[in-house]
């Protein structure tokens, strides 16, 4: 190890400490904390985030990096933390350390105010506060922009490398252009999928027991990890060996058992990152859609599928024989695939999800580019649900509400969740050639055990280390192409329907 690269390491784990106790507040906020607590807290979360860009910001931080890019001896990893460290870096020094400390103390308000609005149905209540994060997200990415570049895609880099408007333009056309009229066609064919058993009086405890159960069941280890409730279902972790999951409970069991499946997908993908990874810069997953492909691969291509109920569906019907003990296995599987064109995303069946997605994209590009007059969100919003679901939001909690991600300043995040539904169909159009999936689904915990050390090997091993469209060729042989989650999508959804 070179000096200048051990000078850098120690700058570093400053930098990890505070992101680290950062982490911990959010999941205080999101959890146990009481309701007065937030304002003081916000204080503090603008402290720490002021010592956090002290330390990367540092001119003698910027020297060890340069010193260290100049150094041909670092290792892979090594010079894969130097590559992340100059971009953070390059991320925060151009940004006032004031404007930088105000927007992180503003997004822990900002938190609070959104679920203030949405809960009383008032989106005027949260559009002061809205207006304050865009701008500050906008000029935050207008001093990041290089020559040229549109501000909303230096808002996409943030959270998935590649993939600018021009790609993900291309990417939903490919779902509208297709899905909305086999969606159509769903909807038109007549066939009627009963999935009211899946609505009634489920306790909560029973829920909460079915969860766990779920969670160690698909792989999530309570050795190093815990699940807890929040308003908005989330994954948060310290490091490798301190995993968080939440999730919700509501009348709706699938609500919470797929939530939980969810969220123990991004909780396996942390708890993989080996341990001489975990606790760096490139100690988390690659991206937020890679993140989303692991979620989604375990949440709908594992957890919707009839193998993997198999072995799993006695338990189900043993903690809740009132609810299910007359519903066959095929009857619940068919019941849990229901396409029901709606208008809360985190409810969304799988078939439908994705144009959730593509209607808050539109519209944050609208937003960023076109410079859309906040106060009109809710109706555009109710337009675009009309337009592409059939569906109208009667009021603001199941529209333009509905979400927490635009009050913690999270623009360009949405579309990685498309994005990871679309990887992960890839991914599994290439396992199921190389292994008898659906086999080894029947088989119980063993043969998932066996679907996660392939993950495992090819994704969650490399941490940063590998960009999402790398890990995919070296993988599949292929860059990204969305023609095989639509594929998947159709081949799924007509075998579920019969057409």
């Amino acid at each position: 190890m070179s000096k200048a690269y051990e000078q850098l390491t120690t700058y570093l784990e400053r930098a990890q400490a505070f992101q680290t106790a950062m982490v911990l507040f959010e999941w205080d906020n999101e959890t146990l904390a009481p309701k007065e607590a937030g304002p003081y807290t916000s204080r503090m979360i603008g402290a720490i985030s002021g010592e956090y860009y002290r330390v990367i910001t540092d001119k003698e931080f910027k020297r060890f990096i340069e010193a260290c890019k100049k150094d041909k001896s670092l290792s892979e990893t090594e010079a894969a933390i130097v590559r992340e460290a100059g971009e953070e870096l390059e991320k925060l020094d151009c940004i006032p350390a004031e404007e930088y400390r105000e927007f992180a103390q503003l997004c822990s308000e900002s938190t609070r105010v959104w679920a203030k609005a949405r809960k009383e149905k008032d989106f005027d209540a949260f559009v002061p506060t809205l207006k304050k994060v865009l701008d500050y997200q906008k000029r935050f990415a207008s001093y990041r922009a290089k020559e040229g570049q549109k501000l909303y895609n230096v808002m996409l880099d943030t959270y998935e490398k590649g993939f600018d408007m021009e790609t993900l333009d291309k990417f939903f056309a490919v779902l509208k252009e297709q899905l909305v009229p086999f969606l159509k066609k769903l909807m038109d064919s007549g066939v009627s999928i009963d999935d009211s058993f899946l609505t009634g009086d489920y306790p909560e405890e029973k829920q909460e027991e079915i969860g766990k159960y779920l969670a160690e069941y698909v792989g999530f280890d309570f050795n190093k990890g815990v699940m807890a409730v929040s308003a908005h279902p989330f994954t948060t972790n310290l490091h490798n060996h301190d995993v968080r999951i939440t999730t919700a409970y509501n009348n709706h069991v699938d609500d919470s058992i797929f939530s939980v499946i969810h969220e123990s997908g991004h909780g396996i993908y942390e708890m993989g990152i080996p341990d001489e990874l975990t606790q760096t810069l490139v100690g988390q997953g690659t991206s937020m859609g890679m993140h989303e492909s692991q979620s989604r691969f375990f949440e709908n291509i594992i957890g919707r599928s009839q193998a993997f109920w198999k072995p799993v569906y006695p338990k189900l019907q043993e903690v809740f024989p009132g609810q299910l003990g007359d519903v066959s296995l095929e009857q619940f599987v068919k019941g849990i695939n229901k396409v029901t064109p709606s208008l809360i995303r985190t409810q969304a069946d799988e078939m439908t999800y994705s144009l959730h997605v593509l209607i808050r994209y539109e519209i944050e590009k609208m937003l960023v580019e076109e410079d859309l007059d906040v106060e009109k969100l809710p109706e555009v919003w109710a337009d675009k649900y009309e337009e592409y679901l059939g569906v109208r939001p009667k009021d603001v909690a199941e529209g333009v509400l509905q979400d927490i991600h635009w009050s913690q300043g999270s623009f360009g995040y949405f579309p990685s969740y498309a994005l990871g539904s679309a990887f992960g169909a890839q991914l599994y159009t290439y396992m199921k050639k190389h292994m008898d999936f659906e086999g080894l689904l029947e088989t119980g915990k063993a043969g998932i055990r066996v679907i996660r050390e392939f993950l495992r090997e090819n994704i969650h091993q490399y941490g940063k280390l590998k960009t999402s469209r790398q890990i995919l060729k070296d993988v599949t042989g292929e860059d990204f192409n969305p023609q095989y989650y639509v594929d998947y999508l159709v081949e799924k959804y007509s075998n579920v329907y019969g057409i």
